[in-house]
C-alpha cells in the first residue's frame, strides 16, 4: 500500500484544491470551478511522489538531489538568482533569495516568501484544510504539513516533511556538512529533513510567448503559461548539478538538449532517448483528431483505464469510448504508445513521476535496469493506492482546464510580433499552396475525407502499415492536392486546427533517429502494458531502416521490430514560431535562454532554415566529411563512479584489498570507478547496452549473457591496463576492439541525432543507399528556395 493508504487516508480525504490562486496565469483566462481545480492539480498535486524523488537520490548515487535544487547555498553553482540561466527552472513569484540558513527549517537555504500586494499565503500549504499524511516522524520531529506540501520557490516543486527524519536522523543532521562535505552528503544513509515532490507543472510551465517576462529570473504570474512546456530546462544540469564532465552520468544526460529529457530514464528501457517537453495546445481539436484517426482496441488490463464516460453521462466527451473495448484517443507520447484514452494518458504521467512508487519500483531496477521488467497493473493501484484513486478522480477536472487554457500563442498577439509578419499577400498565398501540397497530410487536422481503404483510422493493428502506404500515395494525387488547397486557403483554416493528424508515421518515411520509435516501455509485458492498446501492441514492423556505423560511417541495414515499435506521431505546428529548436529531440537549430519574442524569432528562423535546408545541419566532428549527421560524443575523459557511501556493505571489507590490487578500479577512499572512458566516444555506444535478452529462448539468453560478460571484462581489462599517461586516441583504439560487441548488444544502433524529416528537400530523394522500405515512399518534387521562404512566412502565422 502507499503511504496514504497505510495511514488510513482514503481518496475522498485528499481534496482537489479549489482556490483560484493562479488566476493571473495563462493570459488571465476565465475558468470555472472545475477548471480551477484542474489547474491546481496540474500545478501543485504531487500524489505522494516526494517518497520517490527522495529515493532517486540513492538510485543516482547522490548525483540527483532535488532538495539541493530548491536551495540557494552560496557554495552551489546555482541559486534563486541564477536558477533560470543555469537550470532553466521557473522561479515562483512572491519569493526572494535567502541570506542564510533558516533555523526554523533545519538551517537550509530555502527561498523566503515575500509580503506585499499579490503575495498572500500559499493556500495549498494549509495543513488544516489539506492535512498531510501522518506517518513516521511527521507530527513528532517534523510537522505533518499539508498533502500539497509547502511552496519551494520553484513552480512545480513542493516541499514535504520527511517521515524518516526521526530523532536519530535529527541528531545526525548538519546543514553545513550537507552542502560542503561529500563524505556526508554522499552517504546513502543520510536522511534529509524534507522530501521534494514534483507536479506536472514542473515540466510544463514556462514563460508566455505572448506575454514574456521582462526578467525571466523574476517573472510575475501573468508572465507564465501552464502548458507551453519547459522549453528552457537544462535537464543535464538538473540531474548532475555539479556539471562535472569527468562523470559519465553527466556525459549521458549532457545529450539532453535544453527542453528535452528521457522520460524513460527511471523505468529504463536501456535506450538513451531524450525527447522534447512539448506544449499542450488546442486539446479540444486534438480530441477531434483522436475521434477521426485514433480508433483503438483494448484488451485485459488496458480496459481498467478510466474513460470520460465514467464521469459524464451525456455530451461530446462520451463519444470517445464504446464498451467494452473500443476507444478513440489522441496520441500524446511521441511514439503513439499511450493509446487507451485521454484520461489514461494523464493518469499514467503521475505514475511516471513517482506516484505509488511503493508498487511501481517493484517492477524494474530504477535508472540502471538489469532486471526483467513487468507491468504495473491499474487494478493493483485501484486497490492499494489512495493517491492513485484521488488522481483518477481529479484528472477530468485537469482535462477541462487543459481544454480551456491551452490556446494557441499567435505571433501577431506578441509584443512587437507583427514586425516579423509579411504583409505580402502573394507570398502568404504561395506559402499556403506549398503547405497544402507538402505538409498538410501530416500537419493538419482539417483534411479531405479519404475513400474507404485509404484512411489509417480504419486500419489500427496488423494492417496499419499497408493502410498508411495507401494513404500516402493518395496524398500525392492531383485530386488530394486540389481538395487540400481549398481547405488551406479557406479563411477559417487555422480556426480549431490542431495542425497535426496525430497518427503514427513509419520511421522508414520520416528517417529521423530511430531510438524514440524503438522505445519498449509500452510493448506487451513491459512497464506501461496497461496504458497501451492492443492495437498498438499488434502494429506490424515498418521494415528495414538504414543506419550509420559510429566508427566507420558506413551504412548498415537494421530490421525494425514489430509489436508497436517503429512509428512516430507528427507534432502539432501550433505556435511553431515560439517552439524552436526542432525535431523530437531539439537537435535542429540553436538554443537561446532568452524567452523574449525577438530571441524566439531568431531561433525559429535559424531552426526552420536547417529543417528546410538539411545540408546546413551540424555534422559529426569525426565522420562529418562522410555525410554523417551529429553524433553525441563524450566531451571529456570520464568515469562511472560509485561513491563509497553507495557501495554494498558486504564489499566494504574487501575495498582496501581491491585498492591495492586494482587502484584504477577502487580508490583510496573506497569509491569504485570504471574507466577511463576517452573523449570522443559515442555516448550511446555505452548507454544503449541491453543488459537482458528480450528472447524467450534459453540458448539466446545464455549467448546474450556471455556476450555481456565478455564485453565488461574486455573493456575493464583494456582500460585498467592502459598506462596512466595514455592519450584519448590510445584509449579510443582500445574501445574500437569492443565496438562489434557493443553494437551487437545495443538496443538502438542509431547514433545520428539530427537526421530526417527531409520533406520538400532534395535530400528526400537521395535514396540510392537506402533500403527498399525507405525508397518506397519517394520520390517527390523538392521545393524551390522561393517556395521554402514563402512556406516559412505562412508558418509564422500559426
Amino acid at each position: 500500500m502507499d503511504e496514504a493508504s497505510k495511514s488510513g487516508r482514503d481518496a475522498a480525504s485528499l481534496l482537489t484544491a479549489s482556490e483560484d490562486y493562479f488566476h493571473d496565469m495563462d493570459g488571465g483566462v476565465a475558468l470555472g470551478a472545475d477548471e480551477i481545480k484542474g489547474r491546481n492539480m496540474w500545478l501543485v498535486w504531487t500524489g505522494g511522489n516526494d517518497r520517490f524523488w527522495d529515493g532517486m537520490t540513492a538510485s543516482t548515487f547522490g548525483a540527483f538531489d532535488l532538495l539541493k535544487v530548491v536551495t540557494s547555498h552560496p557554495g552551489q553553482k546555482f541559486g534563486r538568482e541564477s536558477r533560470w540561466n543555469y537550470l532553466g527552472l521557473v522561479n515562483e513569484p512572491c519569493f526572494e533569495k535567502p541570506t542564510g540558513g533558516d533555523p526554523q527549517r533545519f538551517h537550509l537555504w530555502l527561498d523566503v516568501r515575500k509580503d506585499g500586494p499579490g503575495c498572500g499565503p500559499d493556500p495549498f500549504a494549509d495543513e488544516i484544510k489539506y492535512p498531510g499524511i501522518r506517518i513516521g516522524a511527521r507530527g513528532k520531529t517534523v510537522p505533518v504539513g499539508s498533502f500539497y506540501g509547502y511552496p519551494t520557490g520553484i513552480v512545480g516543486l513542493r516541499l514535504f516533511p520527511n517521515p524518516a527524519f526521526d530523532e536519530a536522523a535529527a541528531q545526525k543532521w548538519d546543514a553545513e556538512r550537507y552542502y560542503n562535505d561529500p563524505s556526508y552528503y554522499n552517504s546513502k544513509d543520510l536522511v534529509r529533513p524534507y522530501r521534494v515532490g514534483m507536479a506536472c507543472g514542473f515540466c510544463h510551465v514556462g514563460p508566455s510567448p505572448t506575454h514574456p517576462p521582462a526578467d525571466a529570473a523574476h517573472p510575475a504570474w501573468a508572465d507564465l503559461n501552464s502548458t507551453v512546456g519547459a522549453q528552457y530546462m537544462w535537464v543535464d544540469r538538473l540531474f548532475i548539478p555539479d556539471a562535472n564532465p569527468t562523470n559519465f552520468m553527466f556525459q549521458l544526460v549532457h545529450t539532453y538538449r535544453p527542453g528535452a529529457m528521457d522520460t524513460s530514464l527511471v523505468s529504463t528501457d536501456n535506450i538513451n532517448n531524450p525527447r522534447t517537453m512539448n506544449a499542450i495546445y488546442s486539446l479540444g481539436a486534438r480530441l477531434g483528431v483522436g475521434h477521426r484517426w485514433g480508433k483503438e482496441q483494448l484488451e485485459g488490463g488496458e480496459r481498467d483505464n478510466k474513460q470520460f464516460n465514467d464521469f459524464v453521462a451525456s455530451g461530446p466527451l462520451t463519444q470517445f469510448y464504446q464498451k467494452p473495448d473500443t476507444v478513440w484517443t489522441p496520441h500524446i507520447l511521441k511514439d503513439g504508445s499511450d493509446s487507451v484514452g485521454a484520461l489514461g494518458a494523464l493518469n499514467r504521467v503521475y505514475l511516471n513521476i513517482g506516484l505509488f512508487s511503493e508498487e511501481w519500483l517493484l517492477h524494474f531496477n530504477a535508472v540502471v535496469g538489469g532486471q526483467p521488467i513487468s507491468p504495473i497493473e491499474i487494478a493493483v493501484a485501484e486497490k492499494n493506492s489512495s493517491y492513485w484513486q484521488a488522481t483518477e478522480a481529479g484528472t477530468p477536472a485537469m482535462a477541462a482546464f487543459l481544454l480551456k487554457a491551452g490556446v494557441p500563442d499567435h505571433l501577431k498577439d506578441a509584443p512587437g510580433g507583427t514586425k516579423y509578419l509579411t504583409t505580402d499577400a502573394a507570398v502568404i498565398d504561395r506559402g499556403k499552396t506549398v503547405f497544402a501540397e507538402t505538409c498538410a497530410r501530416c500537419h493538419s487536422s482539417k483534411a479531405p475525407q479519404p475513400a474507404e481503404g485509404l484512411d489509417p483510422a480504419g486500419c489500427a493493428g496488423p494492417g496499419y502499415l499497408d493502410c498508411w502506404k495507401r494513404y500516402w500515395s493518395w496524398t500525392k494525387t492531383t485530386g488530394y492536392k486540389q481538395q487540400m488547397n481549398a481547405i488551406v486557403h479557406a479563411t477559417d483554416f487555422l480556426d480549431g486546427n490542431y495542425l497535426s493528424t496525430d497518427v503514427r508515421v513509419p520511421v522508414t518515411l520520416l528517417r529521423t533517429n530511430a531510438c524514440s520509435p524503438l522505445a519498449t516501455n509500452a510493448v506487451a509485458g513491459n512497464i506501461w502494458d496497461n496504458f497501451s492498446s492492443h492495437s498498438y501492441k499488434s502494429l506490424p514492423s515498418v521494415g528495414t531502416v538504414t543506419l550509420r556505423d559510429p566508427v566507420t560511417g558506413e551504412r548498415r541495414p537494421y530490421a525494425m521490430p514489430a509489436g508497436g515499435r517503429g512509428y512516430t506521431r507528427p507534432p502539432s505546428l501550433i505556435s511553431l514560431w515560439s517552439t524552436a529548436p526542432f525535431l523530437l529531440n531539439n537537435s535542429v537549430g540553436p538554443f537561446d535562454q532568452d524567452p523574449s519574442v525577438d530571441a524566439r524569432l531568431r531561433v525559429f528562423q535559424a531552426s526552420i532554415g536547417e529543417m528546410l535546408w538539411p545540408e546546413t545541419r551540424e555534422r559529426d566532428k569525426v565522420l562529418g566529411d562522410k555525410g554523417v549527421g551529429l553524433i553525441d560524443r563524450t566531451t571529456a575523459r570520464s568515469w562511472v563512479t560509485i561513491p563509497v557511501g553507495y557501495v554494498p556493505e558486504v564489499l566494504h571489507p574487501l575495498q582496501s584489498t581491491a585498492h591495492r590490487l586494482a587502484p584504477g578500479l577502487v580508490d583510496k577512499d573506497g569509491d569504485i570507478t570504471i574507466g577511463p572512458i576517452p573523449a570522443g566516444i559515442p555516448v550511446n555506444l555505452l548507454s544503449n547496452i541491453q543488459p537482458l535478452s528480450e528472447s524467450d529462448d534459453p540458448v539466446e539468453q545464455a549467448n546474450h549473457a556471455t556476450q555481456l560478460v565478455n564485453l565488461l571484462a574486455g573493456l575493464q581489462t583494456d582500460l585498467v591496463t592502459m598506462p596512466p599517461d595514455a592519450t584519448d586516441e590510445q584509449l579510443r583504439q582500445k574501445f574500437a576492439n569492443q565496438v562489434p560487441t557493443l553494437m551487437a548488444l545495443s538496443k538502438c544502433r542509431d547514433f545520428e541525432v539530427n537526421r530526417g524529416h527531409y520533406f520538400g528537400t532534395a535530400a528526400f530523394n537521395d535514396t540510392a543507399a537506402l533500403s527498399d522500405d525507405e525508397k518506397a515512399f519517394g520520390p517527390e518534387q523538392p521545393l524551390s528556395d522561393k517556395d521554402k521562404l514563402a512556406l516559412i512566412e505562412f508558418l509564422k502565422t500559426f
